[in-house]
C-alpha cells in the first residue's frame, strides 16, 4: 500500500472519506480544498487521531494557480506522493443550454482539466520512482447521457481505463471509481432537487471509500461500489441506446 496521499476536495463527502480511511491506514496525507480553516480543521483531527502528517493546500482547481500549486505538490521529490484521489467536483443545477456558458467553462475546468493536470504531475513523478496509484472519482452518470455533467465524467472514465492498461508497465495503477447517489454535500450546493431519489439508491461514503481501496488493491480499473450500481451500469451498457436515453433524460 501507499505511504503518502493526496486528496481533493477532501474537507467533506468522498474526499473527506478517503482522507479518514487513507490515515487509519497510516498515509501521510495533503489535503487540498478551496477553503483554509475547514481544511485546518480536518487535518487536526486527522493529526491527532492517527498520528499522521497532513499538509494543508489551499487551491481552486478550476484556476491555472490552484492546478499548478496541487502538480508542484504531486512533483515535489523531498515529499513523494505515491496516490493520487482525484475528487474534487461540483455540478450546476441547470440545464446546459439554459445555464451561464462562464460556469460551464469553470465546470470543465474543475471536473476534466484538473485532473488531467494532475494525473500528469503525479504520472511523470511515479514513473521516474517505482510506480504508484491514481484513484479518478468518476460517477455511474459516465455510463449514461446524462448532460455535461456525465460527459466529464465518461471522459474521466475513459482515459483512466486507458492510463491503467498504457502505465501498468511503470507500475502505475489507474482506477475509475463510478458510484452512484452518495449521502455529501455535493447536491445541496448544487441547489439540486433530490426529493425524487429513492433511498434506496443512496450509498455512504465510507463504504464507496472501502469498496474503491479494496478493487485497487485488486488491480481492478473501474470500481463501482454496491450491487446496486453494479446492476444499473450493466445495463446502461447494454440496453438499447434510445432506451438507456429516455432513462436518463431527467439528470444533468
Amino acid at each position: 500500500m501507499t505511504r503518502r496521499a493526496l486528496v481533493t476536495g477532501a474537507t467533506s463527502g468522498i474526499g473527506l472519506a478517503f482522507a479518514t480511511e487513507l490515515a487509519h491506514r497510516g498515509h501521510d496525507l495533503v489535503v487540498v480544498a478551496r477553503t483554509t480553516d475547514r481544511l485546518e480543521a480536518v487535518a487536526e483531527q486527522l493529526r491527532a487521531k492517527h498520528r499522521v502528517e497532513v499538509d494543508v493546500l489551499t487551491a481552486d482547481l478550476s484556476t491555472d494557480a490552484g492546478m499548478e500549486a496541487a502538480a508542484n505538490a504531486l512533483t515535489d521529490t523531498t515529499r513523494p506522493v505515491d496516490l493520487l484521489v482525484n475528487n474534487a467536483g461540483a455540478s450546476l443545477a441547470g440545464w446546459f443550454g439554459t445555464t451561464d456558458i462562464a460556469d460551464e467553462d469553470r465546470q470543465l475546468d474543475l471536473l476534466v482539466r484538473a485532473p488531467m493536470h494532475l494525473m500528469d504531475a503525479a504520472i511523470k513523478s511515479m514513473a521516474g520512482r517505482g510506480g504508484g496509484a491514481i484513484i479518478n472519482v468518476s460517477s455511474v452518470a459516465a455510463f449514461t447521457p446524462r448532460g455535461v455533467y456525465s460527459a466529464h465524467k465518461a471522459w474521466l472514465l475513459n482515459l483512466s481505463r486507458w492510463a491503467d492498461v498504457h502505465y501498468d508497465d511503470v507500475n502505475i495503477a489507474v482506477q475509475a471509481l463510478c458510484p452512484g447517489f452518495v449521502r455529501t454535500e455535493f447536491h445541496q450546493r448544487g441547489e439540486m432537487d433530490i426529493s425524487g431519489v429513492p433511498r434506496w439508491m443512496w450509498l455512504r461514503a465510507d463504504k464507496v471509500v472501502a469498496t474503491s481501496l479494496r478493487d485497487l488493491t485488486r488491480d481492478k480499473p473501474v470500481s463501482i461500489p454496491s450491487l446496486r450500481y453494479k446492476t444499473l451500469a450493466a445495463l446502461a451498457r447494454h440496453l438499447p441506446a434510445p432506451f438507456v436515453t429516455r432513462v436518463a433524460k431527467r439528470g444533468r
